[in-house]
């Protein structure tokens, strides 16, 4: 009974193991694409106008807390600016798999730079982006990616001999 329970095991493992890890990573990539990019919509009344309330909560509202200790934004119209930027482009990026690796380093930054502002968020949403943007950082974007197809393309290319 006890090895029919053990064979049962290793032969469903196999299985959902054969699901290939490009399908996995792709969904990562999505995954943490989308908060981030409908953030981004947020804060835009068309490029490269930031919205009134971009302006208001970088201005008024937010706050980044060091140490137990709260403090302004230094330069809080910049700081909505590159906020609103790298919410649009660094999805992008994710989704077409294109600098995977960069595009998640800066999802991880703006992760944590969203933590120290909203330190409540930690559990819910910013440990999971964190771990979804390192796992992209340690494996890419995988098979199914820009990055990829790049690779691909550059292996096929003969070098150049060297000019005598």
């Amino acid at each position: 009974m006890l090895h029919t329970i053990g064979s049962l095991y290793r032969r469903l493992d196999q299985l959902v193991a054969s699901i290939p890890h490009s399908i996995g990573l792709l969904a990562l990539r999505v995954s943490i694409a989308i908060p981030f990019w409908r953030s981004g919509l947020t804060k835009w009344d068309g490029f490269p106008n930031l919205s009134s309330g971009a302006r208001y909560l970088f201005e008024q509202e937010f706050k980044l807390h060091i140490l137990g200790q709260a403090f302004p934004y230094p330069f809080p119209l910049t700081a909505a600016f590159l906020a609103g930027v790298g919410e649009i482009v660094l999805p992008v990026l994710l989704v077409l798999g294109l600098g995977t690796r960069f595009a998640a380093l800066g999802i991880l930054v703006m992760t944590l730079v969203i933590q120290l502002t909203i330190p409540d968020g930690l559990i819910s949403f910013h440990l999971p982006w964190a771990a979804m943007a390192l796992a992209l950082m340690a494996f890419g974007g995988g098979r199914l990616s820009v990055d990829n197809f790049l690779a691909m393309a550059m292996r096929r290319v003969p070098k150049r001999q060297a000019s005598s």
